[in-house]
């Protein structure tokens, strides 16, 4: 172990897009995955996948049992001997389908890792290979549950909700939380107010499931919570900045006088610096998003707010990591389709964060990185976030 304690990997990723066009991202994916495995040498991988399946769930289901076989039986992954497969696949089982998958590998070498058994409340020594499909709602090593259609109204149906696993590495224990929140349905909707009509319903979700971690059913232990937050840009007020000094003009179109296009000029040559539609996104300054890691814009970034006398995070170092195109030749450029946002994130709990061993390693480099993966090659319309630390012994 050296100095450093068990290192650990939590990565979260939206794999929609990839399984809906599995060919090139699905193998970029792999390969990106294995390189960051081979960097950071994990003892610990955590995996946490959303919207397993993609749009097409029905027809692309089987694709996501290939995708994981293939990840279990690489050879990069051979040095794990111990795993835990989740994937909530049963589609048919509308009041509780939340396209999650949560996936764990342990290396050969780590000892002592327990897995907690909520119905025997207890934990048990992990061994073996376990893989759990359909809708897993008998399985008794993992709580999983979708929000209840009053969380959003306005959607007749929705995949959106949240698992938990519960593990206990030598004398650390603690909750792995994978999680996926409510998007963005319109980019003028969102503009309406800040915070959106979007933001204060991922403030409902969040709140729900930090209070489910914290009551009385079970020991309140520390945790990490990790997934697709679709936390965005506060667009008003980006917006505003934008446009601070060209000419904003809304557009209203239909016979009720919504609005359906926000247009932002230059004063003096008209130039569209943005353009704004429901599903339209059209930023003239585009390296706005990618320079310096997009610092200039986590001023914008304020759905985490509300949440950090709970949760904590590492400084976030990275561009936005959604939503990327596509388009196999513009790996590192984003749509056209929503503002690009830190949608997928990794928090913590502060007992939780007291685990990480935040001492610099020999060659001055932080021992805790938070970052992405994949960054120039497709890798679908999200890029996989990830944290790398040290697990600190408690002894």
């Amino acid at each position: 172990m050296g100095g450093r304690g068990v290192e650990l990997l939590l990565v979260t990723a939206n794999v929609g897009s990839v399984c809906d066009k599995p060919e090139e991202p699905q193998k970029n994916w792999l390969q990106e995955l294995y390189k960051t495995v081979h960097r950071y040498t994990p003892l610990f991988l955590a995996l946490h996948l959303q919207e397993v399946g993609g749009k097409d769930y029905q027809q692309n289901m089987k694709r996501m049992d290939d995708f994981v076989r293939t990840l279990m039986q690489s050879r990069e992954m051979s040095e794990f001997d111990r795993v835990r497969v989740y994937i909530d696949s049963d589609f048919t089982e509308m009041n509780s389908f939340t396209a999650l998958g949560s996936l764990y590998f342990v290396h050969r070498s780590l000892d002592d890792v327990w897995e907690y058994d909520f119905q025997e409340k207890e934990f048990q020594v992990v061994y073996g290979i376990q893989v759990y499909g359909g809708s897993l709602e008998k399985v008794s090593t993992l709580e999983k549950e979708k929000f209840a259609p009053d969380f959003w109204p306005d959607f007749k149906w929705t995949r959106k909700g949240y698992m938990r696993s519960r593990w206990r590495i030598q004398n650390c224990a603690f909750d792995l939380v994978n999680i996926h929140l409510f998007h963005d349905a319109s980019n003028l909707v969102a503009c309406n107010s800040s915070p959106s009509v979007y933001a204060e319903n991922r403030k409902k979700s969040l709140n729900y499931v930090l209070e489910r971690l914290n009551d009385q059913r079970f020991q309140l232990l520390p945790f990490f919570i990790f997934g697709d937050f679709n936390f965005r840009l506060d667009a008003r007020s980006f917006i505003q900045n934008v446009c601070s000094s060209g000419r904003l003009r809304r557009e209203r179109c239909d016979s009720e006088g919504r609005v359906e296009k926000i247009i932002c000029e230059e004063k003096s040559s008209c130039k569209v610096l943005l353009l704004i539609e429901k599903g339209l996104f059209e930023c003239l300054n585009q390296a706005m998003f990618r320079e310096n890691n997009a610092e200039g814009l986590l001023v914008y970034d304020k759905e985490p707010l509300p949440f950090l006398d709970t949760l904590s995070e590492q400084p976030i170092v990275f561009p936005p990591s959604y939503p990327y195109s596509e388009d196999y030749n513009s790996p590192t450029e984003y749509e056209h389709t929503r503002c690009p946002a830190w949608c997928d994130r990794v928090f913590m709990s502060y007992s939780a964060k007291s685990f990480l061993q935040e001492e610099k390693d020999e060659s001055s480099a932080s021992s805790v990185v938070y970052g992405t993966f994949g960054d120039s090659v497709c890798m679908g319309d999200h890029k996989p976030v990830f944290l790398s630390f040290g697990l600190k012994s408690l002894i």
